[in-house]
């Protein structure tokens, strides 16, 4: 094969499940990801297979996009659906994908999607910046996948740094890398899946998105503000001091969602901060107390992912972490010291089969590193 595009995997230690409503996130690529290796076909014709799963996927690339078919090959008609909508394309693809660790909790499908876009891109000769394919490769996930998340997983994957941590603003877009303080001690990331796997367009991720939407309505209503379309209405846009007014009057499952999302707000300001100090520990603490937002006010994370947060949570050399992902089964992720990664490993694998002994053969723990973004290997 002619080319080769390694698809970084990504993890969010601060900013969790606020960028559908224009909040501030945090994120790494990783050193494990999505490899796709491909040839151009000048006649059109996409034809893929997969080592990871089962089955080939064939289409043209200017038919129109049919209906999704729930099947792996939906990644790629999707990319092809949104790239379809800025520029015409003619030349297809013969590729292979692999991805490199289990689905559940790494945003594997939108490290797909990149790919895929990218490829296309490739293909056809056009150039794209890599703001360019976040937001390609999120419309695609939204309009043609059905999945209702903003730009945190592509923004990740494309622009990350192995040196830095991605700071986004999903109202703005305004991003940065913010590089690791010299003083900063070593990590690794460890990623724990919980041997349950999870699509989340099956899980109540999209219900929590409407459910931010409607506390935002209940307080533009509650204050006789003007009511947006549901599509343009965001948490981002109504201040903290309208939610302390309002947050009684509102069923409750609606105020706590909005509560995680004020308070994620406040503990990525203070996590910026502690990182760019090189304030480890504060910053670790910090993605500790999103994880518990997460379980309390957003009301995510199964029995399994939750019994994964609270053994960290007691472990020497954990600086911190949480649910990976939207927090419907998958994994979670912590920031590590490396000294301690062996006592970790055993003692983590040992106390969550005790609880969970039904996991035995599917429970897998892994160590990655931050790494740079989407690129072709040479």
């Amino acid at each position: 094969m002619q080319y080769h595009i390694f698809s970084p995997y990504r993890v969010c230690p601060l900013g969790a499940h606020v960028d559908h409503q224009h909040g501030l996130v945090t994120g790494f690529a990783i050193d494990k990801g999505v490899d796709l290796w491909f040839d151009v076909n000048e006649d059109g014709h996409v034809h893929l297979e997969s080592k990871t799963f089962e089955g080939l996927v064939d289409f043209e690339i200017d038919a129109p996009s049919q209906v999704r078919e729930r099947h792996w090959g939906d990644y790629a008609r999707g990319a092809k659906y949104a790239l379809c909508k800025r520029f015409a394309l003619k030349h297809g693809i013969t590729g292979v994908i692999q991805g490199s660790l289990p689905v559940g909790g790494l945003s594997s499908s939108a490290a797909v999607l990149i790919a895929y876009v990218m490829a296309f891109a490739k293909a056809n000769d056009i150039t794209l910046q890599p703001f360019e394919i976040v937001k390609i490769a999120s419309e695609a996930e939204r309009e043609y996948i059905g999945l209702n998340n903003g730009l945190l997983d592509q923004a990740c994957i494309a622009l990350g740094k192995k040196d830095g941590l991605l700071f986004l603003d999903c109202d703005s877009n305004d991003w940065r890398i913010i590089k690791r303080h010299p003083d900063m001690p070593d990590f690794e990331i460890g990623i724990f899946f919980s041997g349950l796997t999870r699509s989340l367009v099956n899980s109540d991720y999209n219900l929590r998105v409407f459910e931010c939407k409607t506390a935002a309505w209940n307080m533009l209503a509650y204050t006789d503000q003007p009511l947006k379309t549901f599509d343009k209405t965001f948490l981002r846009d109504i201040s903290k001091a309208t939610f302390e007014k309002t947050r009684i009057a509102m069923p409750q499952r609606f105020a706590r969602r909005a509560e995680h999302f004020y308070s994620e707000y406040r503990r990525v300001r203070q996590g910026v901060t502690a990182w760019e100090t090189g304030n480890l520990k504060l910053f670790g603490k910090l993605s500790f107390d999103s994880c518990e937002s997460s379980i309390h006010n957003y009301e995510c994370g199964s029995p399994e992912l939750i019994a994964i947060y609270e053994i960290m949570r007691a472990l020497p050399g954990i600086y911190g972490g949480r649910f990976s992902g939207a927090g419907f089964k998958g994994a979670c992720i912590a920031l590590v010291n490396p000294a301690h990664k062996v006592e970790i490993e055993k003692v983590l694998t040992e106390k969550y089969l005790a609880q969970f002994p039904e996991y035995e053969k599917t429970f897998q723990v892994f160590w990655v590193k931050p790494d740079d973004g989407a690129r072709f290997v040479e």
